[in-house]
């Protein structure tokens, strides 16, 4: 990661492996998810895999779980960056945080800065 990419950061990144439930938000819509792991997390997005061409700006509904949690966080979030993988054409899917409840946002908090 060069300068300039750091200083555009506004919070802490953090590499990590946690399962990602995501679907494509939509009035009414009782979907049931796509499942993926995370490559890496901040308190402003997540970057993660996903199998199919998500579109830019494109919101989704992702829910977080991370370990010894019983319930995972519920997150609005949109495709900031998509591009294809080169190993087994998925898509690296670079997503923005829209809407994180409080208590999500503050348990967030408390794992990003533990491993920062």
């Amino acid at each position: 990661m060069n300068e300039t990419t750091m200083e555009k950061r506004k919070t802490p990144r953090i590499i990590t492996h946690i399962p990602v439930r995501y679907s494509k938000l939509k009035d009414g819509s009782s979907e049931q998810g796509t499942g993926s792991l995370s490559k890496d997390l901040s308190l402003g997005g997540i970057c993660f895999r996903a199998r199919d061409f998500i579109p830019m700006a494109c919101r989704l509904i992702l829910e977080l779980e991370l370990p010894n949690r019983a319930k995972p966080l519920k997150v609005i979030s949109k495709i900031a960056w998509i591009r294809k993988t080169t190993s087994d054409g998925d898509f690296e899917t670079g997503n923005h945080f829209l809407e994180v409840s409080k208590e999500d946002s503050d348990t967030m908090s408390e794992y990003v800065n533990y491993f920062a």
